[in-house]
């Protein structure tokens, strides 16, 4: 699409200053380890879904080809009975725990449904579950499904008084001897808003309650640690900054100095000390694999640990840096470019308050959303009722990116192609 010259930016040129943190960027050379995609799409999605490693597609080709084509049934012990094992021990060293702590398992809901349960059967006195009304609808009905099943148990979800921000010291207040389990997302899926883990953790140990992470927005995008911060449980999807694919499985993290309290509820033979033999009685294995319960889904297990590699040779916490510098770059763009458009920042303004993506509010949010993917090359995404996300990738979202995006948009604001589309809510990424 043709674009509109909109001046300097402020102090220096916006496209020349983007081009200058790009080539001081430590990280420039990873989007090269991508796929490629258009050649002239800006992929600001990767909170949703990351892009595809291209070491995957090969490593993908050679588990179908040669391990279950050539090896097939041979291939359970020679690579795939501890692939979620081994994988899980990689993960761990990206989120602060120990390799015997972590396991990837089913989905983040049904990890989370797990975990939940257990807690709950672990804390059998106490009736009280506490949230907030920003964690993600899924992790509230998963909550409430676990809440009902184990029966007598009341959820409290605490309100944000901005929509924004954690309501840190309600929760806390709202923390008794009566809760069983605090239970929240470390970055919060709208606003990015992020969570002090450590401080959240403690006050809900004072009270003697068990705290259950869900990582989905920060496992890959910023330093976490679980084990430092005396967490007890944690989930979190793998298909985010991870870049594992769509609906790979998820990482399940119990800690160690709770491991003996905390059973699964779901047993299956993929968690039995002694799957082989066969027994009508269940014996849980005495590891965190007692967690798994199913046959691991092994084609989407495989396609992780490509994407976890290039996680862990970047950094985490350089990819945290380029994160920052992102967004931060982005609010001073959008406060000179956007805001007089009607934009507004719907994310935390200070950096050690968020993840690694950005809300931007605006009335005509979804109609503009359609018309950045459909004429502007930019993909987004949208969250009722008028939130346009952001989704800054380190490992292969650049500062021009970041540039051009916000000057497309206001390309596209100009030219009023967004009033071209009705309130039809049909997903379109």
């Amino acid at each position: 699409m043709d674009l509109i010259d909109l001046g300097p930016f402020p102090l220096v040129d916006g496209h020349a200053e983007a081009k200058r943190r790009d080539g001081a960027d430590p990280l420039r050379g990873f989007a090269g380890w991508f796929a490629p995609i258009e050649p002239d799409l800006i992929y600001l999605d990767g909170n949703s879904l990351g892009r595809l490693p291209a070491a995957t597609a090969s490593h993908i080709q050679e588990v179908v080809e040669h391990e279950w084509g050539e090896r097939i049934i041979r291939s359970w012990p020679e690579r795939w009975w501890d692939l979620a094992d081994d994988i899980g021990s990689s993960v761990a060293a990206l989120i602060g725990a120990e390799p015997s702590e972590v396991v990837i398992s089913d989905s983040t809901s049904v990890a989370l449904f797990k975990l939940t349960v257990a807690a709950l059967q672990a804390r059998p006195g106490r009736r009280r579950i506490v949230t907030d009304d920003l964690n993600f609808p899924t992790d509230v009905y998963v909550t409430t499904a676990a809440a009902n099943l184990v029966g007598g148990r009341e959820i409290v979800t605490v309100p944000s008084s901005d929509g924004i921000h954690g309501p840190v010291e309600k929760i806390i207040a709202a923390l008794d001897d009566d809760t069983a389990l605090l239970t929240l997302s470390h970055v919060v899926f709208k606003s990015g808003y992020l969570y002090d883990m450590a401080r959240l953790t403690r006050a809900a140990h004072n009270v003697g309650a068990l705290v259950l992470w869900d990582l989905s927005h920060s496992v890959g995008a910023l330093p976490i640690d679980l084990d430092g911060a005396a967490a007890d449980l944690a989930v979190g999807c793998t298909y985010k900054y991870l870049n594992g694919g769509p609906g790979s499985p998820a990482l399940l993290y119990v800690n160690r100095r709770v491991d003996g309290d905390i059973d699964n509820p779901l047993a299956g033979w993929w968690g039995h000390a002694r799957p082989f033999e066969f027994d009508l009685a269940y014996t849980p294995a005495p590891s965190i694999r007692r967690f798994q319960t199913g046959t691991m889904p092994t084609l989407s297990l495989s396609a992780i640990g490509p994407g976890v590699a290039l996680t862990a040779e970047a950094g985490i916490d350089r990819i945290r840096a380029k994160s920052i510098g992102l967004t931060e770059f982005f609010i001073e763009l959008s406060k000179v470019y956007l805001e007089p458009l009607g934009f507004q920042l719907a994310s935390p303004p200070e950096s050690a308050d968020r993840g690694s993506h950005i809300s931007l509010r605006h009335p005509d949010g979804w109609r503009i959303v359609r018309a950045m993917i459909e004429h502007g090359n930019i993909i987004p995404d949208f969250r009722e009722p008028d939130n346009i996300r952001f989704g800054f990738t380190p490992l292969y979202t650049s500062f021009v990116d970041v540039h051009t995006a916000v000057i497309r948009i206001v390309t596209l604001m100009s030219a009023g192609a967004h009033l071209g589309y009705g309130n039809d809510r049909t997903p379109v990424t």
